[in-house]
């Protein structure tokens, strides 16, 4: 048997209760979301939400790489800004950890510039009901 190493990274994304975790890894250019093509997502109108790191990057930086997602929790909303979030991540840690700190560093200036949600979690989390308060 041979020993050779897979290169990937995990990474995960969170939007309310949703959470993604995407590993990305040397491949062919597939970007899959719980097994099914990120193609047939549903709404479709998210969809472009979904393609935004694809379409700020450019598809030469995403050929090379496959992306593999998990979602779980919260609403169709929300887990779609979760799997955008962790395909951002997941593409600026797989150059981090074995490409070249530049290509990294570009990466992730083009990222912050467009939307900071894209790398950053979103801190604010719902206040639990109050005794007596309406509702």
């Amino acid at each position: 048997m041979t020993d050779k190493k897979v290169e990937f990274v995990q990474t995960f994304g969170r939007k309310k209760n949703a959470v993604a975790v995407a590993t990305c890894k040397a491949g062919r250019g597939i970007i899959r979301v719980n097994g099914v093509p990120v193609d047939v997502i549903e709404p479709a109108i998210l969809r472009t939400k979904v393609y935004e790191p694809v379409y700020l990057l450019g598809k030469k930086r995403f050929s090379e790489l496959d992306i593999r997602i998990r979602t779980r929790g919260g609403g169709y909303t929300s887990q779609i800004y979760a799997i955008r979030q962790a395909i951002s991540k997941a593409i600026v840690a797989y150059h981090q950890k074995f490409k070249d700190e530049n290509s990294k560093r570009e990466i992730k200036e083009i990222l912050l510039q467009y939307d900071r949600a894209l790398l950053v979690t979103d801190p604010r989390r719902p206040e639990p009901k109050k005794y007596g308060g309406p509702g």
